[in-house]
């Protein structure tokens, strides 16, 4: 049996016991990640590229026979249509300018 003289002495080792083992798992989980952190660079160094991906399909090349085919343009939106005329605002030839 543990005394009260005793009692403090041997919770002081376990808790020292208890933190080496927590210090110990803390440095193993650690290492651990760190390997496999180096072996992620180590294959994503060695992974080929894949060539890049485009939306608009190829342009087929021209034939003898065909003029090229240029490729597609970016058509922006279409002017805004010019607000009517109203029958009460004067012409600028009825105004006389």
């Amino acid at each position: 049996m543990l005394g009260p003289e005793k009692l403090p002495r041997v919770v002081g080792e376990v808790g020292r016991w208890v933190g080496r083992a927590r210090a110990m798992a803390r440095q193993f989980r650690e290492q651990l990640e760190e390997e496999v952190e180096i072996e992620r660079a180590r294959r994503a160094q060695s992974a080929p590229v894949p060539p890049p991906t485009h939306n608009e399909p190829p342009i087929p090349a021209p034939t003898h026979n065909e003029p090229p085919i240029p490729p597609p343009t970016h058509n922006p939106s279409p002017p805004a249509p010019e607000p009517p005329v109203s029958a009460a605002s004067p012409t600028a030839n009825e105004r006389g300018t």
